[in-house]
Formats: structure tokens, sequence, C-alpha cells
């Protein structure tokens, strides 16, 4: 059976695998339709993602079929469509017990500690898996990138009478753009990218967005908010510089989530900003499962349009070949997706 490999750094191996035994029980065969390639797959390729190890088959934003299903699993059938939780968890720690599934003392994502979806077959967890039969292969891949923004917005959890300021304009980024928006806040992006500035602007009807890289992103961020700041910033850079700079936009009482994961040291400005304006700041780490529920009904009916979000597809023979162009802004890619099948 075949799949991709990483086998370190900028090194992809096309590799033959075994088929996979029939699922035991709690767990599903499923056929892997489409990977949708995100800004960890390509930080693992790039060796710049902290969690990731190699060599690994990549690939944990899937949308897949149920081929067969092992005993006492209930919640899916054979045929059906699915979006997969990537995050296996173990449900026994201190956090699993509690709830915080996202955040198990054992936490294994698919694709960046053990093997994920890049592969035709694989047995996964029932558990992790949620149906959304009405929903196409490509809009079961983005569920996961949907649900990654819809935590780190939950985190910061914005009301209808407070501005968001979104930082980073990628996928994740994006993805918190949906939810920013869904908060009925005043959302506000920033990006050092025209074209992506351009994008939330033409394709998520976002009024206000500010350059990065002027000088002038704490004056724009002023006028926009009448002098007051943002009550709630999320940065999706995964820049330790950006991640610093970042407490300067929060209004006074206001929150800063991280989603973005930098493995260097960010150093905050503590008297003088942070301190003094009684911040609160926020991790933000994968998602829970009732994100996932939440967005394939909010993608079912029609309150999150997909279809500007894929901006380039490509098959399961050619991705080795065009991956290293994903990683460059200039190329314009907001979402790629592999075909599988």
């Amino acid at each position: 059976m075949k799949a991709l490999q990483l086998a370190e750094p900028k090194s992809w191996k096309r590799i033959e695998i075994e088929e996979p035994a029939s699922p035991a029980e709690g767990e599903v065969l499923v056929r892997v339709d489409r990977v949708g390639i995100c800004g960890t797959d390509l930080g693992g390729y790039l060796g710049k993602m902290p969690y990731f190890s190699y060599p690994r088959i990549p690939g944990h934003e899937l949308g897949v079929e149920i081929l067969e299903v092992g005993s006492g699993v209930t919640n899916v059938k054979v045929g059906d469509r699915c979006s997969v939780e990537p995050y296996i968890n173990c449900q026994q720690c201190y956090s699993c017990r509690r709830g915080h599934t996202n955040c198990c003392l054992h936490h294994q994502t698919l694709g960046v500690m053990c093997d994920g979806g890049l592969t035709e077959r694989i047995i996964l967890p029932a558990r992790k898996m949620h149906t959304a039969n009405n929903l196409s292969a490509e809009q079961c891949a983005l569920v996961e990138t949907l649900a990654i923004g819809c935590h780190a917005v939950d985190r910061g959890n914005p009301t209808s009478e407070e501005s968001v300021l979104v930082i980073g304009a990628g996928p994740i980024g994006l993805s918190a753009v949906e939810f920013a928006k869904l908060s009925g806040a005043r959302t506000i992006v920033m990006d050092m990218v025209e074209s992506r500035l351009d994008f939330v602007k033409e394709e998520m009807g976002i009024k206000h967005t500010i350059t990065a890289g002027t000088g002038n992103e704490l004056a724009d961020l002023e006028a926009i908010t009448d002098g007051n700041l943002a009550d709630v910033v999320i940065d999706a850079t995964g820049s330790n510089k950006s991640m610093a700079h970042a407490v300067n936009y929060c209004a006074f009482k206001g929150r800063l989530v991280y989603v973005g994961i930098s493995q260097a040291i960010v150093e905050l400005p503590h008297a003088p900003v942070f301190h003094k304006r009684e911040l609160d700041i926020f991790a933000s780490r994968n998602a829970l499962s009732k994100d996932f529920t939440r967005i394939i009904s909010l993608i079912d009916e029609g309150k999150i349009d997909t279809d500007p979000w894929i901006t380039h597809r490509t098959s399961f023979e050619d991705m080795i070949g065009e991956f290293d162009s994903f990683t460059k802004p200039e190329t314009g890619v907001i979402k790629a997706v592999v075909e599988v099948q």
C-alpha cells in the first residue's frame, strides 16, 4: 500500500507499507480520500515544528470513508463520510478525566507524533470519527483547520461589543477569523503579505485590515478602534517577535491568545504594558470534539463558506514535486489539498 513519508526535514520518500489489519474493538478501517496541508505539515517539512518526529507519514486533516468497523462501534457505519479528529488522547490522565482531551498528557497527533493519513487506508479509533455525509471529502478535510481557530476564539471569548485582532492570515489565522466573525465582534486582520489581506477582504468580507511591517500598525489599530485597541488579540504567526509585540495591541483588560507555536523564547514587556493593562494571556492547543460537531453543522447550514479556502489541489502522485511551493507565500496558497483517491 502506498504512502508518503518525511524521512527528515525537506526529504520526502514514496514508500510501501503493509495493508492494515481488520479493525479491533472500538476501531474503524477508513479509506483516505482527501488530506489537507497545514502549517504543521509545512513546519515539519522545514524542520521548524517542535512536536514533529521523523521519519513520519504526515496527514492529520482528513476526509475519509468508513470501510469496516470493529466490534462495539455504533457511532459510525460502513459507507459514512467522516472528518477525523486527529488528537489521539489516552482517556485516563488528569487532563482527559477533566474533559481537556486536547491537552492529554500522553497526546499523539496523527501525522505529527504518530503516522498519519498520507496513505490509502488506515486504522483509527471510532471515537475520533465525526460523521459528515452532507459534506464533500474536501470539506471534511477542512474541519480540523477550522477547529483550531474555533478553539482559539473560544479561549478569547469575544462578545459582539468587542474588537478582535487576528495577527497572521495563514490557514490557522483565517480559521480564527471565521469564528471571530461568527461571534459578532468587529474583526481586524493583520499580515505582512498584501495578497492575504486582499483575500480576507474580497473572500471573507473583512472590512478592517492592517499591513504589518510598516511601523504604523499601532496607529492603524487605534484609528479602527477609536483608540481603544483590541479586546482580544489572537496571534497565529508562530513568530516569537510577533508574539512578544502582540501585547501592545491589547486594550486594557484585554485577552491575548497564542495559537501559533514558536520554539524560541517569547519576552513580554511586563510593567509598562502587561501588568499595567491587567491583561490575560491564553495558550490555545488543538481543539475539542464539540468543535468538530459544531463546524460540520455550520458548513452544512451554509454559515461557513468553504469555497474560497481551497486554492491549490495536488494528486498523491504529484505532491512531492509540488510540496515545496506550498511553503512560499508568493504562490498564493491558502489551503492545499491532496487528492489521495
